[in-house]
């Protein structure tokens, strides 16, 4: 077992931190809002540290779960940063959506220390956290995957290796584009039921087991008929993902028109105080 510093304790970082001290893991946490790290060790066990330096000093992994590239950079190369305190041969793991550039610029500074690091963003959302079955993509080397595999098993259904640093990230990327997209698509089949008049459950009935089903569909349909948008993953994440996304594309060249389209989308459900609903929302630009 191994002695871990976990980073964050947000709705997807406190429930993973959980499942490593279920797993035998010495873990100390670290949270902006101290009370939050009390009330985790409070409920858990392990101890907490009032900076990311002091949670990560002796330790085997540094995990992170925070919420952007300037989260990211505070608690690793900022004054009282994780990089510093931490030795060679330590584990680094960062599991934010942030951006494939942050991801390369950390191995690049943390190899040569010899801290091996690994960005794994995860999707799963707030239940696949609390259900210890996230779905993580990696970049990284391969001496950094094998050391962070067995420690991730902890609150993982599948663990990929995509490829060198930023992979993981870019990845993810990837994955965001596909669920705008489902999404987009779903909102507008719901939206044409409904004005037609139809039963959105035998919609539901007769589209769902054939080449139209999904995982948005299985679990969103019915709650986006009711007007229900409290399942998690906020409209605000999407957008700095899709932010994330569109960046890259440009970067390597890539046209992402429907990407584009979504997020402007989103900018919409923003305006109507939908921001930290979760991305299913989306329909309400249709509907209202």
């Amino acid at each position: 077992m191994a002695k871990i510093a976990f980073l964050g304790l947000g709705v997807m970082g406190a429930p993973m931190a959980g499942h490593l001290l279920k797993a035998g893991h010495d873990v100390t946490v670290y949270n902006r809002t101290a009370s939050k790290a009390a009330d985790w060790v409070a409920k858990h066990g392990g101890s907490s540290a009032d900076s990311p330096a002091k949670a990560a000093d002796g330790v085997d992994a540094v995990i992170a779960c925070v919420g952007a590239d300037a989260d990211v950079e505070a608690v690793t190369l900022g004054p009282d940063g994780a990089f510093g305190a931490m030795h060679e041969g330590t584990l680094w793991i960062d599991h934010t959506t942030v951006s494939a550039k942050l991801a390369r610029e950390l191995a690049e500074t943390g190899e040569p220390q010899g801290i091996h690091c690994v960005d794994a963003p995860v999707s799963g959302g707030q239940a696949g956290a609390e259900n210890g079955a996230l779905a993580i993509m990696c970049g990284g080397s391969r001496r950094a995957m094998t050391l962070a595999e067995p420690i991730m098993q902890a609150y993982a259904a599948r663990i990929v290796h995509c490829g060198e640093a930023g992979a993981g990230q870019q990845t993810k990327m990837c994955n965001q584009l596909a669920i705008a997209g489902v999404l987009q698509g779903l909102s507008e089949a719901l939206h044409l039921a409904k004005r037609s008049e139809l039963d959105l459950d035998r919609v539901f009935d007769a589209i769902s087991g054939g080449a139209a089903q999904s995982w948005q569909m299985d679990n969103r349909w019915k709650t986006m008929a009711k007007g229900e948008f409290d399942f998690g993953f906020a409209v605000d994440w999407m957008r700095k993902d899709l932010g994330l996304a569109l960046e890259e594309g440009e970067a390597k060249g890539a046209t992402l028109e429907l990407a584009k389209l979504v997020d402007d989308y989103y900018a919409e459900v923003q305006a109507m105080g939908g921001a930290r609903q979760d991305t299913s929302s989306l329909v309400r630009r249709l509907e209202e």
